[in-house]
């Protein structure tokens, strides 16, 4: 049993991330940005997932609109003809999301970055960061470095973790004195 998300889907150095916000909000930008630096798109606009033998959350796109893209102020456009069949992957593994927000000055955004909370996609509890879209500002930037710390969280090296408990021990060295 498949279900749909309203967002757009690309492979970020193996890493299948679902980009979901508002209408409007940069996901389609954000995910031809990341196309142009290398990664590949899965969906754009609608994405189906399913669930395998393993319980991974699979995406990909409708087969009537798959690889094509809706840039307002350009219109649509299919991707390989644009950047090559290598900027283009039939599915993906979904194993991070990005939720886009309009920026604004009480947006309620992770500034540490301990734990990572988590949303339900078809079934699977997937992190999820909550990045800010700001005039000027670069989302697939933002995007690609989200990855890169997943991919080292995976890895068993947490950032704030690691300078939490420096913070911690110099504090412990601190009261010594």
């Amino acid at each position: 049993m498949s279900a749909r998300a309203h967002g757009a889907l690309v492979d970020v150095e193996g890493i299948g991330v679902l980009l979901v916000g508002p209408s409007g909000i940069g996901k389609s930008e954000c995910a031809l940005e990341l196309v142009r630096r290398g990664h590949r798109l899965v969906a754009d606009d609608v994405v189906v997932l399913d669930r395998d033998a393993e319980g991974r959350l699979i995406g990909e796109a409708p087969e009537i609109i798959r690889h094509h893209m809706e840039l307002r102020g350009v219109g649509i456009v299919y991707l390989p003809d644009l950047f090559g069949p290598d900027a283009v992957r039939e599915r993906a593994e979904i194993l991070l999301v990005c939720r886009l927000a309009e920026w604004r000055p009480d947006l309620d955004v992770e500034r540490v970055g301990l734990e990572r909370p988590t949303e339900e996609f078809g079934g699977v509890a997937l992190p999820t960061l909550l990045l800010p879209a700001r005039p000027a500002g670069s989302l697939a930037t933002l995007v690609e470095v989200a990855v890169r710390d997943h991919l080292q969280r995976r890895a068993g090296r947490n950032a704030p973790h690691r300078l939490d408990d420096r913070l911690r021990a110099e504090a412990e060295r601190t009261e010594r004195r």
